[in-house]
């Protein structure tokens, strides 16, 4: 009979998988991320596998495995994530025929090290999305945290919606057929969504307004602040795939401001995510 501490751990990692499975599929399954497996290059890709433990450890504060006030225990479980998501991005690759014999170990892992990204997220949301939570741990999931952690956690929303669309040539064709009133329209628009999806949609995990706080101060502090996060997330996307080489600046802006619009969503939705 397997105890209780052994049935536990394999069911956290049944719901990891499944959770990297669930978030990372839609990448698996795509041209461009492939391609850049093979194109990326190396100092970005490193850069980019650098940063992911990182956000995986501070996520672990707020959706760990479990619930633990211990930092050994949120590196232990950004770590699980990593190789959960590596394992399980290797396998099916191999089972899609687009690493294996005939294909260089530095395109391999390059082409895994992309998808390591979005499945390892997906493996640390697992618990919120498919587990069964304690009152104890939904209080702590859904209670509302600095400054800063609200910060983070649009550019967690930001990065997880935006992940997939970086990569392809439709976030620049959109970008070249734009108008300076279209941007600007664009980004009124996503700043409306950001701002209503946070304070006036009735979704779970919904922002509580503290009381006196007008509402030009919530949307100067949180909306306009989590948009220009956004913005830093969507021009790091692009430039670690490569899309911004040779462009110029007003080019740039006009990636980035095409990008935020899923990412700013994201980060608006993230909420309901976490």
């Amino acid at each position: 009979m397997m105890r209780a501490p052994e049935r536990a751990f394999l069911v956290g990692l049944g719901r990891a998988g499944g959770g990297a499975l669930m978030f990372a599929v839609p990448m698996l399954m795509t041209n461009e991320m492939w391609a850049l497996g093979f194109s990326i290059h190396p100092m970005r890709l490193a850069l980019l596998l650098v940063l992911t433990p990182i956000l995986l450890f501070t996520l672990a504060h707020y959706i760990g495995f479990r619930e633990s006030p211990r930092l050994v225990d949120h590196l232990a479980d950004a770590l699980v994530a990593i190789a959960v998501a590596a394992f399980g991005a290797a396998l099916f690759l191999f089972l899609f025929g687009l690493i294996g014999a005939g294909v260089a170990p530095g395109e391999a892992i390059g082409m895994v090290g992309l998808q390591v990204v979005p499945a390892s997220m997906g493996a640390m949301l697992s618990r919120s999305q498919f587990g069964q939570e304690s009152d104890r741990e939904k209080s702590r999931r859904l209670s509302r945290p600095h400054y800063l952690g609200e910060l983070f956690i649009m550019a967690v929303g930001a990065l997880f919606l935006s992940l997939g669309i970086a990569p392809t040539q439709e976030v620049m064709d959109i970008s070249r057929t734009m108008t300076a009133a279209h941007e600007l329209a664009l980004i009124a628009a996503s700043l409306l969504i950001m701002h209503a999806f946070v304070y006036f949609v009735e979704f779970r995990g919904r922002v509580p307004v503290v009381p006196g706080t007008s509402l030009r101060e919530l949307f100067a502090r949180f909306t306009v602040v989590g948009y220009a996060v956004v913005a830093m997330v969507s021009l790091f996307m692009l430039w670690t795939f490569g899309r911004l080489d040779g462009l110029g600046p007003g080019e740039i802006v006009n990636a980035v401001i095409v990008l935020s619009f899923p990412g700013a969503i994201g980060a608006a939705a993230a909420r309901l995510v976490l």
